[in-house]
């Protein structure tokens, strides 16, 4: 083993200094910093594909039957949100997070339900429910929560109120439906 010690080292023609070759590793010891006044990459990862959507325009839906809800897309990393379905491309662990404003037909209600969906079936891990008597007249919530889904699999949201007298509700334009990718699982 041979030790170089050095206060520079510059390639000797171009602008790419290569240390080591393919299989190689490069050991940094515990206690040293590394400092860098370039630019990195290469290292680390991106929590994506990730998106960002608002609720397209208020909606009604039937009383006491889930309704899908659409959505306007606000930010979209690699393309995989089409208004009301997530498909990631990419296996892993996603956070998802949903936040929906319903009222209930009629000003009143007995309680709401907005759950997400993963490739066409309620999954009730990711859920928020609001009972109530016959005077909750809205609610703004839902579900948050981590979920593992492979590179085809897709959520969507989907919402319900259930209004006295089978009145329809309204799925209001403030809101989101978010998700990102979480690196490392």
């Amino acid at each position: 083993m041979s030790k170089l010690e050095t206060n520079q080292v510059d390639p000797s023609t171009g602008t790419t200094l290569t240390l080591g070759t393919s299989g190689d590793t490069i050991a940094i010891p515990s206690g040293v910093t590394i400092a860098n006044s370039g630019t990195a990459t290469g290292f680390g990862g991106d929590n994506t594909p990730a998106f960002l959507a608002k609720p397209v325009t208020s909606a009604t839906g039937s009383d006491d039957t889930f309704t899908k809800v659409s959505f306007t897309e606000a930010y979209d990393s690699d393309g995989k949100f089409d208004g009301s379905k997530f498909t990631p491309g990419t296996a892993g662990h996603y956070q998802v997070n949903v936040d929906l404003e319903l009222t209930g037909g009629g000003g009143n209600g007995y309680g709401c339900h907005i759950i997400i969906y993963k490739n066409g079936s309620a999954d009730y891990s990711l859920n928020y429910r609001l009972d109530g008597d016959a005077f909750l007249a809205q609610s703004r919530g839902g579900p948050s929560g981590v979920i593992y889904l492979d590179a085809d699999d897709y959520i969507e949201v989907y919402a319900s109120f259930n209004t006295p007298g089978g009145q329809t509700f309204t799925i209001g334009t403030e809101g989101q439906f978010s998700s990102f990718r979480i690196l490392g699982t």
